[in-house]
């Protein structure tokens, strides 16, 4: 359990303290930059969007994955008993 608290706290804390990035593809990045130059301000969100939407996937596979080690270490402990 205190190796599970360990990880959670240092994924919190490079997550907390970690920069910002903008992450868009070629064709947003364009729009955004042109917007930029014509006085938008826009870019914030349209980063923001993409990030939200990267976001998801990880942390559904990242659910999976805990589910995933945490029922395959009850099943590892009760056949040890």
């Amino acid at each position: 359990m205190k190796k599970i608290l360990a990880i959670l706290l240092f994924f919190f804390t490079v997550l907390a303290i970690s920069p910002d990035a903008n992450a868009q593809c070629a064709m947003c990045t364009a729009n955004a930059e042109m917007g930029v130059k014509n006085g938008n301000t826009q870019t914030k969100g349209l980063n923001s969007g993409v990030l939200y939407l990267l976001a998801i996937p990880f942390l559904l596979a990242g659910g999976v994955g805990v589910i995933w080690y945490t029922n395959f270490r009850k099943k590892e402990t009760s056949s040890l008993a």
